[in-house]
């Protein structure tokens, strides 16, 4: 796999050092109880556990370190998540590249009616959607034509750069822990998420993929792929369950799945009982 994947039209993420593996997750977790190294069916076991109970500290013995470039109101979402190291390029010490995203006709969403923040599939039809791309692109243009004109004239950088629209591209070297980094792609992946920053994410997701598989199966499968309930919903599912005397059918069936993924028959017997609380809102003994 390349270590640089395009993003949008003139976007990247690329990765540029990682700090430990799945095995760094395991080591740091067993020291906690003074034991060594398992097999490997084991450590991937253990990744499961700590993700399933949300035992995350571990995670942060692995940290990514990315190249990215992105449009600046793609960094602005971004940088919302507060536990990475940045550095950004400076539109003080700089002059900006002529480098700027432009929408594809697909891109001109229209505006979501329900969700007021966010947009739905269908663009902006026609013949308004190729004039707002002409009009877009040629507003663009000649934006980053003035600012070069003032730059030339003795305006500073500094100031200078106020002129430039959000579309604008900016780079940064950014440096997260897997914890946080697991965050973020939870968020940002989400369907809800901007589409924008939702590739970035994708493509961040196939590092964490490459370097770290099992913490990546285990977060696919416990946060990523799971689903939560609240506390009247779940006692709807419990009663309709007991009423229907469905308990032990899913019991069984959850039995079958972890047999054939060739789990431990203790920790067969701990996620059975887990199971049952919460399909029954009983108590662990």
């Amino acid at each position: 796999m390349s270590d640089t994947i395009k993003c949008l039209d003139q976007g990247f993420v690329r990765l540029v050092d990682v700090m430990g593996d799945d095995s760094s997750i395991v080591q740091a977790a067993r020291v906690s109880y003074g034991k060594g190294t398992k097999n490997i069916r084991q450590d991937k076991g253990l990744i499961h556990y700590l993700m399933k109970h949300q035992q995350m500290s571990p995670f942060e013995m692995v940290e990514f370190k990315i190249h990215c470039k992105m449009p600046i109101f793609v960094a602005r979402q971004w940088i919302r998540h507060r536990t990475a190291n940045v550095n950004e390029i400076s539109g003080r010490y700089s002059v900006m590249e002529d480098t700027f995203w432009v929408p594809s006709p697909e891109d001109l969403r229209q505006q979501a009616k329900i969700n007021r923040q966010g947009s739905i599939e269908e663009a902006v039809s026609e013949p308004a959607n190729s004039e707002i791309l002409k009009r877009y692109s040629q507003d663009i243009e000649t934006i980053f034509k003035h600012y070069n004109e003032y730059i030339q004239k003795g305006v500073a950088r500094e100031v200078a750069r106020a002129t430039l629209p959000l579309s604008t591209y900016t780079e940064w070297y950014w440096k997260m822990d897997l914890h946080n980094l697991l965050h973020f792609l939870e968020l940002r992946m989400e369907a809800h998420a901007q589409k924008e920053i939702r590739v970035y994410a994708e493509a961040i997701a196939e590092f964490v993929k490459q370097k770290c598989p099992f913490t990546w199966e285990a977060f696919v499968e416990h946060r990523l792929n799971a689903a939560k309930f609240s506390d009247s919903e779940m006692a709807i599912l419990r009663n309709t369950l007991k009423k229907d005397g469905l308990i032990d059918k899913v019991l069984n069936e959850r039995k079958s799945q972890l047999m054939q993924n060739e789990t431990s028959e203790l920790l067969i017997q701990t996620e059975l009982a887990e199971l049952r609380s919460k399909l029954t809102g009983e108590k662990l003994e």
